[in-house]
């Protein structure tokens, strides 16, 4: 096997061979004698066809191919090992099992999902980067307030979201503004450091040359210091990103109008619905996924300029 293609057919037929090895379901049984060899020769192929993908001198299929590859591996991994191992579905469900409670209940994680992403998660990420960012330029204005907004903005990062949520909830109400109230304070934080960071990232050189033109704050801060914090800027988007949703699903823990994905794990969980619980799960990870890509890609046109984006040979 020479090439990737020998290596991904012969990956196919094993792992239709681990498919008919396994039992239907994780209560009829354990796997026949012969699926665990066939499970660490499709391990061993997987690696040799991903090591084989990886040498082809196409970069699409190394930045695209690779990576899905290689989710589907693990996806078609977790169904053999559950469904093989005989493991109950209230401990850990079957993707099988879990696409079917995606199919089975689209409103209602649907709902779920506009009012904990588009009701909670985009105002709150909205606000909290904002002013990270407008805080972060008051501070780079007036210096004196670095010594005492950093330590505030340091303490209020460190406050555990368990013991903020209910005091949000008792401040803002049930709804979404007290979830959108927690995911300002864990955005706000990472915006601010980063800002702060990216608007001393400007070089020397540069620094000296605009003030050869004798150039303004506003001047130096629109043409030069804000286009070299924008690595940094983005950095602060895409990891808030995804603690925004982890904050609105957390804060929906405590409080919600019977709606929302933290509402809908904590209820599913008590009624044992654990499919549910995992299709919840899938949405929110395949939005925070979706959203920290949408933003990287933006960031890839936005600053093609910076060396981490030049392409290599």
């Amino acid at each position: 096997m020479s090439g990737p293609v020998p290596a991904l057919a012969s990956l196919g037929a094993v792992a239709l061979a681990l498919w008919f090895a396994a039992p239907i379901d994780a209560s009829s049984g354990g796997a026949a004698w012969w699926f665990w060899p066939l499970l660490v020769l499709f391990l061993a192929l997987s690696w040799y066809a991903l090591r084989r993908l990886m040498a082809v001198g196409d970069r699409g299929a190394r930045a695209l191919i690779v990576p899905g590859l290689f989710g589907v591996i693990l996806v078609y991994l977790w169904q053999i090992l559950v469904v093989g191992l005989g493991i109950r579905g209230t401990l850990l469900p079957a993707p099988s099992v879990i696409l079917a409670a995606l199919l089975d209940s689209p409103e209602i994680l649907a709902q779920d999902f506009v009012h904990t992403f588009f009701k909670s998660m985009i105002p709150g990420y909205v606000i909290g980067c904002g002013s990270g960012l407008i805080v972060a330029l008051l501070v780079d204005r007036v210096p004196f307030l670095q010594r005492g907004l950093l330590p505030m903005g340091n303490f209020a990062s460190a406050l555990p979201m368990v013991g903020v949520a209910p005091i949000m909830v008792q401040w803002f109400g049930p709804d979404w503004p007290s979830k959108a109230a927690v995911v300002v304070i864990m955005t706000f934080f990472p915006m601010l450091v980063n800002a702060i960071a990216g608007l001393h990232a400007l070089g020397r050189i540069e620094r000296d040359l605009m003030r050869t033109y004798a150039a303004s704050y506003g001047t130096t801060l629109r043409l030069a210091r804000l286009p070299a914090a924008l690595p940094f800027l983005f950095n602060a988007l895409k990891v808030n990103s995804t603690l925004a949703l982890i904050g609105a699903i957390v804060a929906q823990f405590f409080s919600s109008p019977t709606v929302g994905m933290g509402f809908r794990i904590s209820t599913e969980v008590g009624r044992f619905n654990i499919d549910i619980v995992w299709a919840t799960i899938v949405v929110a990870a395949l939005a925070g996924s979706l959203s920290y890509g949408g933003i990287a890609m933006i960031e890839r046109r936005s600053t093609f300029w910076h060396p981490s984006f030049r392409k290599t040979a």
